[in-house]
């Protein structure tokens, strides 16, 4: 027996079958079980599921309207909100492919989401729409959108009844504000209101769980982003046994705020609350004072994240004033969630953080803690039905517990390959013990009770004077700082070391000018090996973060390496 299975929740199979149907049936489902059960809320306006699937076939039968066929690639490009879950859901009710898109993406990049999935007919919000436009108008005549469905925030709610509470100031100007639809050259923009009108009939839904259903774009080190290709049956796996994890139920209320063109957002968020016929709370972006409150007046029970949101929230000076007693559940990853951050969530709110692993080649999931046995700073354990081993990245060798090596794993959530990379999908699988087995490119090692921990990102080491250093365990060291909020590892060029650490350090507000760079460094010598010490430290007001939330070290990486 696995030594992880000692921990594992004894409610729950190690393995399960997840339905063989089309993502789609699972809206379907909980259309029929709950009709009038609250299924979206969004700045202050509810839909139950029954309005949610009758918007969701509006849209499929405007998308119809627009050619839009099985197996059919669809952009969707948008921040979080209803219209997005809506036609998520509508082009699977087509058997069409979601492919979603980061909405911070610029038109140069979205070139690429055009013509590396062919894709004829794209879904976006207004504010979004000129710069998808121009990507496509910028491309030949035969690879430009034919079709561009355009959505005004305000098609969903009354910008009138919106309540103070439910709009940061903010961000008045971009989510109430209308535009214009742009003009596609060769292809036509619809507006949303216009799209719905005269339906047509749908076809019946043929997608069984070896079909294409989503199509989500992963960068590397090098090159263009890879579309990994998802079936109905990987994405309904996570879907099911997220909930599980969980304690999921019906009546879950979960805040929704990692974004859903994400793979966490979408698998892990959206998909599991849908799956079980659960609530979605749903923010477009991170403000810590708005989360408090949606989690005080919805009663969120379930709160998947990014731990620098739940740092912000901490940090806020209103804390005082939200009501967190009815979260259950709190969890996410992309990062290691700080020690003293997590003791802190367990002494003021008895809640245990539950850290989780998985990339978007594993649709979320592949590693995630058991609620009742977490470890902080951990990844956990492999996920239901997954095999997850440590090898040496050279040659593939399995290596004993606890020696760092590169994770791997095998299981029925994994994807099937990179989209037209015949070459990339060869070397990112090595076959063992009859198994397929996915190299995430993350190195990890495992503990005696089979429990995984991250070191750190196999391009992502350094190296000084021979020295290895990986910059997670550095930065999980300095989240311990009274003064350091947030903290960045990368390397910085050294004439005699090769390579040294270098630190990058938001500060808490309340210690802004009360410290400085030395005084870091010399705690770190007190808290750390001296060759893992920081040489350099460099007080920043913000760190970069992509548009899911994760600390974008590569490119103060790059911005360091510019300066040599």
């Amino acid at each position: 027996m696995p030594a992880h299975h000692a921990f594992w929740p004894k409610r729950l199979p190690y393995t399960l079958n997840a339905p063989g149907t089309s993502l789609w049936v699972n809206l379907q489902v909980s259309a029929l079980r709950y009709p009038d059960k609250l299924a979206m809320v969004f700045m202050g306006r509810t839909w139950t599921y029954s309005a949610f699937l009758n918007a969701a076939e509006n849209i499929a039968s405007a998308l119809r309207k627009m050619g839009v066929q099985k197996g059919d690639r669809v952009v969707l490009d948008m921040q979080n909100c209803p219209q997005l879950v809506i036609t998520h859901f509508a082009i699977l009710r087509l058997d069409a492919v979601v492919v979603p898109v980061n909405p911070m993406n610029r038109m140069e990049e979205l070139k690429h989401y055009i013509l590396d999935p062919d894709t004829k007919v794209a879904v976006t919000t207004a504010d979004l729409a000129t710069e998808l436009a121009a990507a496509s108008n910028a491309l030949e005549p035969a690879q430009r959108l034919q079709n561009l469905l355009v959505t005004q925030f305000t098609d969903v709610f009354d910008a009138d009844k919106i309540g103070a509470d439910e709009l940061p100031e903010a961000w008045s100007d971009w989510l109430l504000k209308r535009h214009a639809l742009p003009e596609l050259v060769g292809g036509q923009a619809h507006a949303w209101s216009d799209a719905i009108q005269s339906p047509v009939d749908l076809p019946h839904i043929t997608s069984t769980s070896d079909d294409l259903a989503v199509l989500p774009y992963t960068s590397g080190t090098t090159g263009l982003p890879k579309g990994c290709m998802h079936t109905h049956g990987t994405i309904m796996h996570n879907a099911m046994s997220s909930g599980l994890w969980a304690n999921g139920t019906p009546e879950n209320k979960c805040l929704c705020v990692v974004p859903m063109f994400h793979i966490t957002g979408m698998v892990s968020v959206m998909h599991a609350t849908i799956f079980m016929g659960a609530t979605l709370v749903l923010m477009p972006r991170w403000d810590r004072d708005l989360a408090g409150r949606l989690i005080s007046k919805w009663k969120v029970t379930h709160w998947t994240n990014i731990p620098t949101m739940v740092i912000d929230l901490l940090g806020s000076p209103n804390m005082a004033q939200f009501d967190l007693s009815s979260l259950q559940n709190i969890g996410g990853g992309g990062a290691a969630m700080p020690e003293a951050v997590a003791q802190s969530l367990l002494d003021q709110f008895g809640l245990k953080y539950i850290e989780g692993y998985g990339l978007t080649e594993t649709a979320a999931p592949s590693h995630t803690n058991p609620p009742d046995a977490p470890k902080k700073q951990c990844l956990g354990i492999p996920f239901m039905g997954v095999d997850s081993r440590v090898v040496d990245p050279e040659t593939l060798k399995e290596l004993p517990q606890g020696e760092s090596g590169e994770i791997v794993m095998s299981g029925p959530q994994v994807f099937k390959g990179y989209w037209k990379r015949p070459e990339a999908t060869a070397s990112a699988f090595f076959e063992r013990d009859g198994k397929s087995f996915f190299r995430s490119g993350d190195m990890g090692r495992i503990d005696e009770e089979g429990y995984f921990f991250m070191t750190d990102r196999l391009k992502r080491m350094i190296n000084a004077s021979g020295f290895k250093v990986w910059p997670a365990e550095v930065e999980a060291l300095m989240f311990k700082h009274p003064a350091i909020q947030e903290a960045c590892i990368i390397s910085t060029k050294d004439a005699y070391r090769g390579e040294s650490v270098k630190a990058v350090v938001v500060l808490r507000g309340s210690h802004n000018g009360q410290i400085s760079e030395q005084d870091i460094i010399d705690w770190c010598r007190e808290t750390m090996a001296v060759y893992k010490v920081p040489r350099v430290v460099e007080f920043v007001d913000v760190l970069p973060k992509s548009g899911s939330g994760k600390v974008m070290w590569r490119a103060l990486q790059e911005a360091e390496m510019a300066k040599a």
